[in-house]
């Protein structure tokens, strides 16, 4: 085993192991109770356990690794690429949008579309298509996510070293097989206790992960005089400020980092900056892609408890992981000259392998290295045991019992989830093993349907006319450039992000054109989704029938309220991701100003968005 694998560190990853196993023996008999108990936790957990689960488990390793190789190359400009997921779709859903998602009182997104648009043909056509959807981003985020944990647990434990006896493993598959064996715990630990044991495992993880966080933070910042920092790092490094572009070049032993910026087509900064805005905006209006998201969003106890969940991510998330980000990027630039042949691949620099690299190295103490191999192997069991349980409730509640057991008693319905999760972690370990024949089908279908995604999930909250129909072709429309372009030579090299316009216009075309060729979505079930959800938006005709029948209704009037706030909201969460990168950097004048940003921001949000929150 690896020297600096001690005997501490293998206590503590053994014992957080056992933490889980533990945690789905005791959760078992609860999450029996019934379907929704399983899916959803009984919709009895807190909305605090839900943040801090939701936070969990949006720390991962493949993200964190991305986000600490950046913070390298681009330093305080890096916050904004992460825009393109976005990051700041937290903030939408906090201010409205979970609120309005919780008030339908669903088990699934796939059911949602029902309680949208009724049973007409369009309407079915569209719950395929979600169902369809979530299935396959599902099982592509389980099939490539255990190797990418084999590869990185390979670095730290080399199986042949550790266990001979499994020498006949050939080198290419050993990440599979260390990959399919912390897979088989999270599958454990989430068969066993449903959403219940998955909070509660992410609630341990997060504690782990705060921990080691801080701890890499205080040592970057210990170390921080080891060399004249400021000296080896271009001009703008420390600033979030940009022009038209970049304007980042470093030089010396670092000049290699300017091939990166160039491969990453991130040199007209401020075009990258308007498309990932354009893009972000729309697809935080759109609302929660039907992962696992969004069912900690239909889990908590009531729709103003949602919207404090989703505003704690960003307090529970962002701090945290950029103290470890900026932690391990200051480290990985201070020990450049240490660890470059290991973040070094066929002579060129591969910034992902910073963090293990810099994992590997003596500034990191026993028993700290465990906290964080723990802890990111933890991210990854997080990510995956949310995953599955999005794609259980897909399978069981909109397939299984929609269509062959409508009277399914509990313990048919524990049943049919344990069977439906076996064999989907079958199914993607599967995909995952021959990576080489499904990766680019899988790749191209998930990345298609994203794509057509925003257009119809924008006008579903929004426009009253929009129907079935226009949902099912908006979406397939999308899908027609999103799989044609790639085909296509002149567009090979080009950052997906800058065709998505074209996209979104096909997108439009198909939900404007479904929408009028067929009928409006029927008046009771657009009078039940207003009355309960109460959007704003193009809702007038629905609108007076409402308070036709019910003249105490008053309609949504929060849109410039709501609009204010997600601005305030989006400068109060950069405000938390600046804050502490600064305070490691020892940037304190800096810091100052982020705080003070964090203050105002938050007594406005107290006074326009907390006390005016209601179910």
């Amino acid at each position: 085993m690896n020297s600096f694998l001690t005997g501490l560190d293998i206590a503590i990853i053994l014992g957080y192991l056992c933490i889980l196993i533990f945690i789905g023996f005791y959760l078992k008999r609860r999450a029996s109770k019934n379907l929704e108990s399983y899916l959803l936790g009984g919709k009895r957990i807190p909305w605090y356990m839900l943040g801090l689960s939701n936070a969990s488990g949006m720390f991962d390793i493949s993200g964190t690794v991305w986000l600490v190789g950046i913070m390298v190359v681009y330093g305080l400009k890096s916050i904004y690429l992460p825009w393109v997921w976005p990051i700041f779709n937290q903030i939408f859903l906090m201010v409205y949008l979970s609120t309005w998602l919780r008030r339908s009182e669903c088990t699934t997104g796939a059911e949602w579309i029902g309680f949208r648009f009724g049973k007409d043909r369009g309407a079915i056509t569209s719950h395929w298509i979600i169902v369809i959807f979530a299935i396959l981003v599902g099982l592509s985020m389980l099939a490539y996510g255990f190797i990418g944990l084999g590869k990185f647990v390979e670095i730290f434990i080399p199986m042949k070293t550790v266990l001979p006896f499994m020498s006949f493993v050939p080198d290419a598959y050993v990440p599979h097989v260390w990959g399919i064996t912390f897979t088989l715990i999270a599958v454990f630990y989430s068969l066993m206790g449903g959403m219940m044991s998955i909070v509660w495992a992410d609630v341990a993880q997060y504690v782990l992960m705060a921990i080691a966080s801080i701890a890499v933070a205080v040592i970057a910042m210990m170390h921080l005089d080891v060399i004249n920092f400021s000296s080896v790092l271009p001009e703008g490094w420390y600033s979030t400020g940009f022009g038209w572009t970049l304007d980042l070049n470093w030089t010396g032993k670092f000049a290699e980092f300017n091939t990166q910026i160039q491969s990453d087509g991130y040199q007209l900064f401020s075009l990258f900056f308007g498309m990932v805005l354009l893009k972000g905006i729309m697809a935080s209006i759109a609302g929660p892609a039907p992962t696992y998201d969004m069912q900690k969003i239909l889990s908590t106890r009531s729709p103003r408890e949602a919207a404090l969940m989703s505003g704690s991510v960003t307090v529970i998330l962002m701090p945290i992981r950029y103290f470890m980000i900026i932690g391990f990027a200051v480290l990985g630039l201070i020990l450049f000259n240490e660890i470059q042949d290991q973040i070094t691949t066929g002579g060129t620099i591969d910034f992902e392998l910073v963090l293990p690299a810099v994992i590997n190295h003596s500034w990191i103490p026993a028993g700290l290295t465990g906290l964080l191999l723990a802890g990111l192997l933890a991210a990854f069991m997080s990510t995956f045991a949310g995953t599955l349980n999005a794609v259980q409730a897909y399978i069981v509640h909109d397939i299984y019992i929609k269509y062959f057991k409508k009277e399914a008693t509990p313990k048919q319905s524990t049943r049919a989830n344990i069977v439906v999760g076996i064999a989907v972690v079958i199914i993607s370990i599967a995909f995952g093993v021959l990576a080489e024949n499904v990766n680019s089908v899988l790749q191209w279908v998930t990345n298609a349907l994203y794509g057509s995604y925003i257009a119809a999930n924008v006008l579903k909250w929004h426009w009253w006319r929009f129907n079935g129909k226009g949902f099912a072709f908006g979406m397939a429309a999308g899908m027609i450039p999103a799989l044609i372009i790639p085909l296509i030579p002149y567009f090979n090299d080009v950052n997906p992000l800058y065709y998505f316009p074209i996209i979104l216009l096909f997108s439009i075309i198909g939900c404007i054109w479904g929408a009028y060729t067929a009928p409006p979505t029927d008046k009771e079930v657009l009078k039940k989704f207003y009355a309960k959800t109460r959007p704003w938006g193009f809702w007038k005709p629905i609108e007076k029938l409402v308070i036709a029948e019910n003249p105490a209704f008053k309609k949504n009037t929060n849109f410039v309220r709501d609009l204010v706030n997600v601005t305030v909201g989006c400068i109060w969460q950069c405000a938390l991701i600046i804050a502490p990168i600064y305070l490691v950097l020892q940037k304190f004048w800096a810091m100052g100003i982020a705080l003070m940003l964090v203050g105002i921001a938050t007594v406005v949000l107290k006074q326009n968005w907390y006390n005016k929150l209601e179910d």
